[in-house]
């Protein structure tokens, strides 16, 4: 598809709760139909952000199960009236422990049980955009990355970072497993994907191949 035909795709970043996690609104410029991607927790903040850049919110994702990437998804989902899409149901026993993790942190969070569990393969669709789904265990064993190959564009969660990697120090982290899957899935991606992780700024598939050291 060429530039001048292509839909035009918007991206705006809120940090949410303690952990500064990037909650992502995502939406056609035309239409203005979009999705919100990780709400953590702070769902105010996130609905003056919807209100602010003037995007209808059709659904949430998910890209994985850890509190403060979902821990405000289950209360967003009953003022917006969307659905819940994501993560793999490998996080379900995360989603289902949201409320006794918030305790532990000291904010408010409620278990999540999605309205669809993706997986790959498959497809996420938000607004007139599909997104790629790829299943990169590690960090956690449902977590998602979705790329729009359109825009060479993607929603990372907690797999890659900007000279980073997402944590495998839990119980059920897999180091291996989260390299594993950045090399034979993400860095089989041309240089030009850019991308949101989790937390913190930005990068590149091309800065992450010559520069994070946990790739070498």
């Amino acid at each position: 598809m060429s530039e001048a035909k292509k839909p035009s795709m918007k991206a705006a970043v809120i940090p949410v709760t303690p952990f500064q996690q990037n909650c992502t609104l995502i939406w056609d410029e035309k239409s203005g139909s979009g999705a919100v991607v990780d709400p953590g927790g702070d769902v105010d903040r996130i609905r003056e952000a919807i209100a602010e850049v003037g995007m209808t919110p059709e659904k949430i994702v998910l890209t994985h199960g850890h509190i403060d990437h979902a821990g405000g998804a289950a209360e967003l989902k009953e003022l917006l009236g969307v659905a819940i899409e994501g993560p793999h149901r490998a996080d379900a026993f995360l989603l289902d422990g949201l409320e006794q993790q918030g305790r532990e942190y000291g904010f408010a969070a409620r278990n999540v049980t999605p309205d669809r569990w993706l997986d790959e393969p498959g497809t996420l669709v938000i607004g007139s955009h599909e997104f790629e789904i790829f299943h990169c265990p590690g960090h956690s064993p449902g977590s998602l990355v979705y790329v729009n190959h359109a825009h060479k564009f993607i929603l990372m969660g907690d797999v890659l970072f900007q000279g980073s990697i997402g944590r495998t120090d839990f119980p059920y982290g897999d180091h291996d497993a989260l390299i594993t899957a950045i090399k034979t899935k993400l860095l089989k991606l041309d240089d030009a994907y850019a991308f949101i992780p989790g937390h913190g700024p930005g990068s590149s598939i091309g800065m992450e191949r010559r520069t994070n050291p946990f790739l070498k």
